[in-house]
């Protein structure tokens, strides 16, 4: 074989770009034949081309050629071999800026297609409420009053980051087709991803029946992003005999549900079924009509099947043992049961959410908090047929501030001590809220027979319009008509009460607490309430057995208050305390 040949078979190291090969060869004395094979190979000439030239150089043997040639086919499928495999990727795509929301709509003319691998295209622009990446320092995140952190909003268009849409996996988005087992596949996948985003894109309204999202084995930091609307099934056989949970997520570790979507839960079905069977929330007792006028019920939607619902009522989102989750951005409304639920977690975040169902809508707590510890909750609005917040047994360091509630019943810590149960609540804050049309403004409320204790509370700010009875403690809460009287109780201890103002329709407050444990140290600081006669007789400040101070003057004069101490006190057990 000739020099020539043998320069051009010493091939000892072949790097490839996207569009460039650059060949080295280990014989430098045949400068021009490596100038033209590198030419060729660079400008990714046709085979035809590259056939033509090597028959002119005539002083190349047959065997040589054919040797080259075989050099050449391999080049050029190994170039293309790479391009091939990154286009197999069906359900996952690396993030850069992308709008999703953007390519896609109800009719899917411009959105989804299915010969598309990836799920993501890039876009012009980015959406407006998703920042895109800086390359500034990093900059720590701005503190509360109270020290506490205001995180900024996951964006999930982050470099290095995973998305997967559920269109990609099979939903349809029609609000007409089931689309549970798409967003069950989508989530098994995303689940393996660190930092990865499952995508309900805008435009589309996908019908979800009872589904988990759960860990524990679930990789951190997961985003749900919920730009399009989520809506529950309405055909009983969805639910079985009854579920406690709609969109139940568990054992979590830094998940967050954002977007500018909504979930419906639909749930004016369930609260025309079961209208008769609701319990009463103890205040209505007091409540004495003056025109007898009744409230007009909610607009109702037939079940899917024309059959009842089960008896047991769905919440629509509940967090149950994760840690470090956030809720922001996002519409629930109309649930058939508590909107938001927080069990044992710790480090929850919520911001930024709207609440909306009828003020007559049963039982449809806003947000429901059991168990969970380290939570904040601020700049969002509140309405529903029940409490905007409520605050149960085995919660500490809750922070609820700049919310807006109305219509509901308030701002609730209990009830608490039902069935003989302890109950302990700690360190609360609710401060600077506004609340229209309420039922209640600020309240705590224990079952007789319970035992534990809520101390370290303030109600600081908080400014009233129409509320028929804005502070509250009723330590002889019940949900009957009748329920018996029992000794022992919830203790009730550091409840401060400052700068509540406004006006009220009933009963300005009203203090009953246990003839065996008083409430005590229970402070009052500018409050200034006035009346406006609607359609209840009004009623006088109320105090039972309540010790405390008024550190100012109060409108109107609550002179039951018992200032200093009880003189006896039945002594609290091991059982009693926290």
């Amino acid at each position: 074989m000739n020099h020539k040949c043998l320069a051009l078979s010493r091939i000892f190291y072949t790097y490839h770009a996207p569009h460039t090969i650059i060949i080295i060869f280990k014989v430098p004395s045949l400068y021009k034949h490596n100038l033209l094979l590198g030419f060729l190979a660079k400008q990714r000439s046709s085979l035809f081309h590259f056939y033509h030239i090597l028959i002119k150089m005539s002083s190349l043997s047959l065997r040589c050629f054919t040797h080259m040639l075989l050099i050449t086919l391999f080049l050029i499928w190994s170039l293309n071999f790479e391009t091939c495999i990154a286009r197999r990727g069906k359900h996952w795509t690396k993030k850069r800026d992308i709008n999703n929301g953007s390519l896609l709509n109800m009719n899917g003319k411009s959105g989804h297609n299915n010969k598309q691998h990836g799920g993501v295209k890039k876009s012009k622009s980015t959406p407006s409420h998703i920042s895109t990446p800086s390359s500034s320092p990093t900059i720590p995140p701005p503190q509360q009053e109270d020290g506490s952190l205001t995180q900024p909003p996951k964006h999930y268009n982050d470099a290095y980051s995973t998305i997967f849409n559920v269109l990609d996996f099979g939903a349809k988005g029609q609000g007409n087709t089931d689309d549970t087992k798409a967003f069950q596949s989508a989530w098994a996948e995303a689940c393996k991803v660190e930092a990865s985003t499952m995508l309900i894109p805008k435009d589309y309204i996908f019908y979800v029946g009872p589904i988990s999202f759960s860990g524990p084995y679930c990789k951190p930091n997961i985003i749900f992003q919920v730009d399009g609307t989520i809506i529950a099934p309405t055909n009983p056989d969805a639910w079985g005999r009854g579920l406690l949970q709609w969109l139940d997520f568990t054992k979590l570790v830094g998940f967050t549900i954002q977007g500018n979507g909504i979930i419906d839960g639909r749930g004016s079905v369930w609260w025309q079924d079961h209208q008769f069977d609701v319990p009463i929330d103890d205040e209505q007792k007091l409540l004495v009509p003056i025109n007898h006028t009744i409230g007009t019920p909610p607009m109702m939607i037939e079940s899917e099947l024309g059959r009842k619902m089960p008896y047991i009522k769905p919440t629509a989102i509940r967090f149950y043992g994760s840690i470090g989750p956030t809720v922001t951005g996002i519409t629930i409304q109309n649930s058939p049961q508590c909107h938001l639920k927080f069990d044992n977690c710790n480090g929850v975040l919520v911001h930024d959410v709207t609440i909306s169902s009828p003020a007559d809508s049963p039982n449809t707590d806003g947000i429901h908090l059991q168990n969970s510890k380290n939570v904040s909750i601020h700049t969002s609005t509140l309405g529903c047929g029940d409490d905007c917040i409520s605050i149960q047994t085995g919660c500490s360091n809750v922070y609820v501030h700049n919310v807006n509630c109305g219509p509901g019943h308030g701002i609730s810590i209990g009830s608490l001590g039902k069935d003989n149960t302890r109950a302990c609540v700690s360190n609360i804050t609710v401060r600077d809220i506004n609340m229209h049309n309420t039922m209640n403004g600020v309240r705590i409320k224990t079952w007789q027979g319970g035992s534990g204790l809520v101390q370290g509370v303030l109600f600081s700010n908080i400014q009233l319009s129409e509320v028929q009875f804005p502070i509250v403690i009723d330590q002889f809460y019940c949900d009957k008509r009748k329920c018996a009287n029992q000794t022992s109780a919830v203790a009730l201890a550091g409840i401060n009460y400052e700068r509540i103002t406004g006006t009220y329709t009933v009963k300005p407050v009203h203090f009953a607490c246990s003839d065996s444990l008083p409430c005590v140290d229970v402070s009052l600081t500018t409050i200034e309430l006035k009346p406006v006669q609607e359609q209840y007789h009004l009623y006088d400040p109320f105090c039972w057995k309540t010790y405390g101070e008024l550190k100012t003057t109060t409108v109107p004069p609550i002179p039951c208050i018992q200032i200093g101490k009880p003189s006896r006190n039945r002594i609290q057990t091991d059982h009693d305390l926290c």
